[in-house]
């Protein structure tokens, strides 16, 4: 008996037949080919974004090639020479700590170094690993390294089974290099993504600058004494992977064979045990709450103010100023940077110096200068922060204390390590005869950099972008060249009287007088310091509203 319908009413689907256990199904895509489309597409995509960052990446892709060509014909025209193998030993094992060491202080350069962004996806460990492992091996820097591999097995490798062993070893050295940059990123996700971790980014300036600095020392000496230099270093590191790769091409085109062999199964061991590291800190990522989701003890608060070092400092509104400027010194991320830096170069460069036995005492007085250059710009780096400093200013008083007490908070580390710096250079050259004139000469100019330093603060200020590696703010440029430039020249002037009287002293044969520029040169720069800080008290005061304007537009 059937039931009447309106001819309105939808008309129920038919059953679908149940589809039999041997029917094909659509096959998705592999995890590895999709990861490797999604590295394409963030390249891609962040190109887009402006045509600045398009030509920057273009520029720095280009030169890193230039030089990857340069290298490797570099070591195909060095094959036959003797020691070559130490050499690439050496480069290979240089090359692996830059990988090691790339993502803690780069951790933004490669968006796919932080595996957090996938803990929401059903991805499980094995095949996370090999995904990310293959679209690691799309950028420049594997070509890079590549490149460098290429060269070593051209330059190193003879006959047919060192070509063999040498592919071989280049493809695992490539790997152990990518998996160890993918492992201590991996191990250090949790801190690279916080505030602490993102600041150590200010220290690649320092180890760039140490490393600058030991590559030209290493070339100096290698011109004169040649590879040769490098064997007990290279004997060592040929057993330490992914050296050990490259050491085993040259035991293979020695005949040593079951060296060579060694060699590539103690790189291989390398990978599996890196592999599995980077496998376990993945589950844990992917498993593990981080501090974000575990509810803290609200009860329990920290006495400030009274405790630890600020405890020493004077009371009042110079220890309170004091205080917030060292405390920008060590959590504000640019003002961190820009110490860190003059920190640096202010020792590199007289005690490297010093080390080749080129150098002189008198190159202590960068220590001094690079550290002047932080009175400069004082209340720039306060940005927007500052209409709080300017409302507890409505006199010249407060304006010249603000400024001394900034001067002195600057004062507690750029005497000592002005003094250190010099001290330790007069060490390494040996001559303490002249310690108090260039004691004397640091001391002056350091008192001329804070004078010039306030003056031009109060004159000349500029916004410091929080955000973002620019250190001025757009149309603010004028403004920072004069500001720092126009003050250095200033205080070089200022300290043309102690640098005549040093000149002098020697020329006229009076060098035993020397010593008298220690307490010179301290008075002057006291008295060049106070100079300053009466002369930007007053214009401070009254420029307060376009300094407040100048410093908030960042």
């Amino acid at each position: 008996m059937s039931v009447p319908t309106s001819p309105d009413a939808p008309v129920p689907p038919a059953p679908s037949a149940p589809s039999s256990p041997g029917a094909p199904r659509g096959s998705a895509p592999s995890l590895t080919s999709v990861f490797v489309r999604l590295k394409l597409s963030l390249l891609r995509n962040g190109l887009r974004q402006s045509g600045g960052r398009r030509a920057a990446y273009i520029a720095s892709a280009v030169l890193v090639l230039l030089f990857a060509a340069l290298q490797l014909v570099g070591l195909i025209a060095l094959r036959g020479y003797a020691h070559v193998d130490a050499l690439v030993v050496l480069l290979t094992a240089v090359l692996a700590v830059g990988w090691a060491v790339m993502p803690l202080f780069f951790p933004g350069g490669d968006e796919t170094l932080d595996p957090t962004r996938l803990v929401m996806l059903p991805l499980r460990p094995g095949p996370l690993v090999r995904a990310l492992l293959t679209s690691s091996l799309v950028g420049i820097g594997p070509l890079f390294t590549l490149c460098l591999f290429a060269g070593s097995v051209v330059a190193v490798a003879h006959g047919g089974a060192a070509y063999v062993v040498g592919v071989a070893g280049a493809l695992l050295a490539l790997l152990v290099c990518v998996t160890l940059a993918r492992a201590v990123a991996a191990a250090n996700v949790r801190l690279l993504t916080s505030r602490r971790g993102r600041d150590l980014a200010v220290l690649s300036g320092l180890v760039v600058a140490i490393g600058a600095q030991l590559v030209n020392f290493g070339a100096q000496r290698l011109g004169a004494s040649g590879l040769g230099e490098l064997d007990p270093v290279a004997d060592v590191l040929r057993w330490v992977p992914p050296a050990s790769a490259v050491g085993a091409m040259d035991a293979a085109s020695d005949g040593a064979y079951g060296v060579a062999v060694a060699q590539l199964a103690l790189t291989a061991a390398a990978l599996v045990l890196l592999l599995r590291v980077w496998a376990r800190h993945l589950t844990r990522l992917m498993t593990a709450p981080d501090g974000s989701t575990i509810q803290g003890d609200t009860g329990a608060v920290r006495e400030r103010g009274s405790a630890g070092p600020a405890r020493w400092l004077p009371a009042g509104r110079t220890g309170t100023t004091m205080e917030r400027t060292l405390r920008y010194v060590w959590r504000d991320p640019k003002t961190k940077a820009a110490w860190v830096t003059s920190l640096a170069v202010g020792l590199i460069v007289p005690v490297f110096n010093a080390w080749q036995g080129t150098g002189s005492v008198y190159f202590a007085c960068f220590a001094a200068g690079m550290l002047g250059i932080q009175m400069y710009n004082q209340f720039g780096q306060d940005t927007s922060a500052f209409w709080m400093v300017a409302m507890t200013i409505s006199s010249t008083r407060d304006a010249y204390l603000e400024l001394r007490a900034r001067a002195l908070a600057l004062l507690l580390i750029t005497l000592p390590y002005a003094t250190l710096v010099t001290v330790l250079t007069t060490a390494m050259l040996g001559d303490w005869r002249t310690l108090p004139e260039a004691l004397g000469l640091s001391f002056a100019l350091l008192g001329a950099m804070l004078a010039t330093g306030a003056w031009t603060s109060a004159r000349f200020p500029y916004s410091v972008p929080q955000e973002g590696y620019k250190n001025v703010a757009p149309g603010q440029v004028g403004l920072a060249w004069i500001s720092i430039f126009g003050g250095m020249a200033g205080a070089a002037l200022l300290c043309a009287p102690v640098i005549g009287l040093t000149v002098w002293l020697h020329v006229g044969g009076a060098g035993e007088w020397g010593r008298l520029l220690l307490p010179v040169g301290a008075v002057y720069g006291a008295a060049l310091t106070l100079l300053g800080l009466r002369l930007a008290a007053p214009r401070t005061a009254r420029r307060l509203p376009e300094i407040l304007t100048a410093v908030s537009k960042g």
